[in-house]
């Protein structure tokens, strides 16, 4: 392929890939971008002369990147974010209008501090667009070095040379259960309880390795992987479950589901915050980064 001249292409066409990629279609694409769908497509086929690419497939489910689309994604949100950094210094004004940051999670930490984050973000940078998405300390890394998340919040995860980690706390587990539920005492009673399990695999979850750890196995009688769907699977049975701590109490201040002690020793976990190595210089993931922080460690379910 020839050089690319940068004095004869548009720079707005990387704004309409970004929009491309993150959206998965030039309807919905045009929709964030405040253009009419024509205006996405004649964009889309003007990036695939410049790149000489077909750039997105059409399937049923919308437009698929193709093997450039996906190696130049990284790169062009990199760029991006560059000039959105360089225009965030030409005043004192912390808020970037349009400007999206990602946030990967799972859901029990975004049950326990989603709202806060979005409360502090909209008293601080009002015109700061966040996007919640899922994650785990399997996929974090990944996620990030990757560019498909801004910050992580997980437990562990993080080790790579690209990546910065900083503590936001330890945390622990509590049972939860329907109000009418007894609440076991002991270990015993408690392995022999109709559990809800929730995890990846659906199958052995860190309070099976607590109880095997003692001698006992329990009764696991329903699995799902997102916590979020606990209350409505709890509610008016007698199945119990253990959480984080943190998401544990935030369900109980919403529903009519109790929180209680385990009375099996659990171990704590950390809880950590990830971002890119290089994303240092960008001030306002900086400051959503202090808002993190600030509402991790004020929650008081973590120490």
């Amino acid at each position: 392929m020839n050089d690319i001249d940068i004095e004869r292409v548009d720079l707005n066409l990387l704004r309409v890939f970004e929009a491309l990629i993150e959206e998965g279609g030039a309807g919905r694409a045009a929709i964030r971008l405040g253009l009419t769908q024509p205006a996405v497509s004649a964009a889309l086929a003007r990036l695939r002369r410049v790149y000489s690419d077909p750039l997105f497939e059409r399937t049923g489910r919308g437009l698929r990147p193709t093997v450039k689309a996906n190696e130049l994604a990284p790169l062009i949100e990199a760029a991006l974010t560059q000039c959105r950094q360089a225009l965030a210094l030409s005043g004192s004004d912390k808020s970037v209008k349009g400007r999206t940051m990602t946030i990967g999670l799972s859901d029990d930490s975004e049950i326990a501090f989603g709202k806060e984050i979005l409360c502090k973000v909209d008293e601080i940078l009002p015109d700061l667009h966040i996007i919640f998405r899922q994650t785990h300390s399997a996929l974090a890394q990944d996620m990030l070095t990757g560019h498909q998340i801004d910050i992580s919040i997980t437990a562990g995860g993080l080790a790579s040379h690209m990546v910065t980690s900083q503590k936001l706390g330890e945390g622990n587990y509590l049972c939860l259960a329907s109000n009418n539920v007894d609440i076991p005492l002991t270990a015993e009673d408690y392995a022999q309880r109709p559990h809800l399990l929730v995890s990846a695999s659906g199958f052995v979850g860190v309070v099976d390795e607590a109880l095997s750890a003692i001698g006992y196995r329990r009764s696991v009688k329903a699995s799902t992987t997102h916590f979020a769907a606990v209350p409505f699977l709890l509610n008016q049975t007698n199945l119990i479950t253990t959480l984080p701590s943190h998401a544990a109490v935030a369900i109980e201040k919403n529903t009519h589901l109790k929180t209680f002690v385990c009375p099996v020793k659990m171990p704590s976990f950390v809880l950590e915050m990830g971002s890119r190595l290089g994303s240092k210089n960008d001030i306002i993931l900086q400051e959503l980064k202090s808002i993190i922080v600030e509402v991790c460690q004020s929650s008081g379910q973590l120490t």
